[in-house]
């Protein structure tokens, strides 16, 4: 579904002047879509078992060498992770299908995450939208706020997650949620287009 044939509209999120310049290209992208958090519909079901019979062994271990997720690796160890250790979200993705046989489905909200995050390889992340407060910012945290010095997802109250972390108990989509935000974290070298497509994507699900 899209907006009257259309796609749904794209915001662009603030970046910290600090944070631009030591990271060129790092930019955050976002979009809202009205949905009620739940199980797992049986179609996505479906998806979800086709996507996961397409990565076997090797092409789960091959996704590394991609440049989107490539791209991820580079921008991991420029921040200090190391991206065989914290995994980058289509790199956890894959190994979560290699523990587990498959990709066992969850709920609507994270497999709708699951299956945009595997087509583009993009990050990408789900808020309670009616807990952001203002804009969206990739900044570093403040001193006295949780994980000063840290890369994080803020908003004009504060942080809402730890780059590449789950997000706070503030922005979590909880079973109340019924507009939910979705952000994306692109990192130097990704395409504009598979920024868009990642939102896209989880949008037409939720929607």
């Amino acid at each position: 579904m899209r907006y009257a044939g259309d796609d749904p509209p794209v915001r662009p999120g603030l970046v910290a002047p600090a944070v631009a310049a030591e990271h060129p290209g790092l930019r955050l992208a976002w979009t809202e879509v009205e949905a009620t958090p739940g199980p797992t519909p049986p179609e996505l079901r479906e998806r979800l078992r086709a996507m996961a019979d397409r990565m076997r062994g090797a092409q789960a271990i091959a996704l590394r060498g991609r440049d989107v997720p490539h791209a991820y690796r580079v921008f991991f160890r420029h921040v200090g992770l190391d991206p065989d250790v914290v995994r980058t979200p289509v790199e956890a993705i894959a190994l979560r299908r290699m523990a587990q046989g498959g990709l066992r489905p969850q709920n609507l909200v994270d497999d709708a995450l699951t299956i945009a995050v595997l087509e583009t390889g993009v990050g990408l992340w789900a808020l309670d939208a009616a807990s952001v407060v203002g804009a969206l910012e990739l900044r570093e945290a403040a001193a006295g706020e949780p994980h000063a010095g840290r890369l994080v997802v803020a908003d004009e109250s504060g942080p809402l997650a730890v780059l590449f972390e789950e997000p706070t108990a503030r922005a979590a989509v909880s079973k109340a949620t019924r507009r939910i935000a979705l952000v994306a974290v692109a990192v130097p070298n990704v395409p504009e287009l598979y920024v868009h497509e990642a939102l896209w994507t989880a949008w037409d699900i939720l929607a």
